[in-house]
């Protein structure tokens, strides 16, 4: 049996679930559970899904390189499917310099993971996170909103792709860069998840091959992924459709809530 220690109050539940190290009925539910959670996050909103995932899958007994390509697995099936219901919104000149940045700044994040704590990259992200969503926000409510979209240069898009690439391969979060980007452009809703999901295709094959190639890919992340292949598909047909019934004018607001809400979950300690 596993030890852990510590008095945390998980180590009781890890102990339950794990048992002799062999995956149990609680475990197989808690881990499909916590990618349905983040699937339907990403299917409604266009990202978020390893950022609520993630987080969820550290309380459990799952080694971090074998949730990392869990979830990178799970999200390119999320934007296989979401793709197709926004493809006539995506923003193509700007997905080809995404995809071209995001290519160079994989295998960074590869080495990066390797060489660089998860905390301290999660925690720096999560506060630049809540202080940019309650910007946003404050920006909103307050009507101090800018006319025109910012960053029209069409170099700014490099930056932001190749930190899709490092954070991607890196920790799964290739949708953090994308999102400032879009919410600085000003996209529209159909635009932001279309150009989102579509970029999430591309950059999500990149990353799971770059998991491959580095040695991510374990036996239990695939038997894990095909346990959680129905959830995947059910959270997305699901946020699919709660998108559609989101109202237009709310959905930036949402967005913001949630880049607020995702931001403080990165900056919690884990269990």
């Amino acid at each position: 049996m596993k030890k852990y220690v510590g008095g945390d109050q998980f180590a009781i539940c890890f102990l339950l679930v794990w048992g002799d190290g062999a995956m149990t009925p609680t475990l197989i539910v808690l881990m499909v559970a916590a990618v349905f959670v983040g699937a339907l996050m990403r299917a409604m909103f266009g990202f978020g899904e390893a950022i609520v995932s993630m987080p969820l899958l550290a309380l459990l007994p799952i080694p971090l390189q074998t949730s990392i390509s869990l979830i990178g697995l799970a999200g390119l099936t999320v934007a296989i499917f979401t793709v197709f219901s926004g493809w006539r919104h995506i923003e193509r000149s700007i997905l080809i310099r995404l995809a071209a940045a995001t290519v160079i700044g994989i295998p960074v994040g590869i080495v990066m993971l390797h060489f660089t704590p998860a905390a301290i990259i999660t925690a720096g992200l999560g506060v630049f996170l809540v202080v940019y969503g309650c910007y946003c926000l404050i920006k909103k409510n307050f009507s101090w909103a800018i006319e025109r979209p910012l960053l029209n240069g069409q170099g700014w898009v490099l930056p932001f792709g190749f930190a899709s690439g490092v954070l991607g391969s890196a920790y799964n979060f290739n949708g953090v860069p994308v999102v400032v980007y879009g919410t600085l452009r000003q996209w529209n809703p159909d635009r932001f998840r279309g150009t989102l999901q579509a970029h999430f295709l591309i950059s999500g094959v990149l990353v799971v091959a770059g998991h491959a190639l580095g040695g991510l890919w374990t036996v239990d992340a695939l038997i894990f992924y095909t346990y959680c292949l129905p959830a995947i598909l059910g959270a997305t047909a699901l946020g699919i459709f709660i998108n559609k019934k989101i109202p237009a004018a709310k959905f930036e607001k949402y967005l913001f809530i949630l880049i607020i809400l995702l931001g403080i979950v990165m900056i919690l300690p884990r269990g």
